[in-house]
């Protein structure tokens, strides 16, 4: 019994690394979840710009919740692109990507980086911090756009 249990554990050990490595199906599952995670990225910039901008009421409680999300969301899309396959499904960006994966990771990195000094000026509750934060924030976002997102 202790032999099977052993055998048990040890073997799903091993085939961790295999199962963890196959979280995406196939490239279009790959690109279905970058686009998603893209989408919810939008949603809560999208939202926060309209506090900036005067198009809503400020709530600074809101603000923090949607760097919050943020923080976490700017993690998400990278992997997807180094999925086999990833490069031949229908996903909406320009074929020089594909050549420029390691320029992709860094930009990503700053995207999150961006997003962790947007979740630190949102937690001050000041709104020239989160301004500036922000503005950082959506000029690395649209600077990835203008090279990588196919229109």
């Amino acid at each position: 019994m202790k032999k099977a249990l052993i055998a048990t554990l040890l073997s799903t050990t091993l085939c961790m690394p295999a199962i963890a490595a196959t979280a995406f199906t196939d490239g279009k599952d790959a690109v279905s979840y970058r686009q998603a995670s893209f989408q919810l990225i939008r949603h809560n910039m999208g939202d926060i710009q309209d506090m900036i901008r005067g198009n809503v009421p400020f709530d600074a409680e809101r603000v923090q919740r949607r760097a919050e999300a943020l923080a976490l969301l700017s993690q998400l899309p990278w992997e997807t692109f180094t999925v086999p396959g990833t490069q031949k499904a229908d996903g909406k960006v320009k074929p020089a990507i594909w050549d420029n994966l390691s320029d992709v990771k860094e930009r990503g990195e700053k995207m999150a980086a961006d997003a962790a000094a947007l979740l630190a000026a949102a937690k001050t509750t000041e709104q020239a911090e989160i301004r500036k934060a922000f503005g950082d924030f959506a000029r690395n976002c649209k600077a990835c756009h203008d090279k990588y997102k196919a229109d």
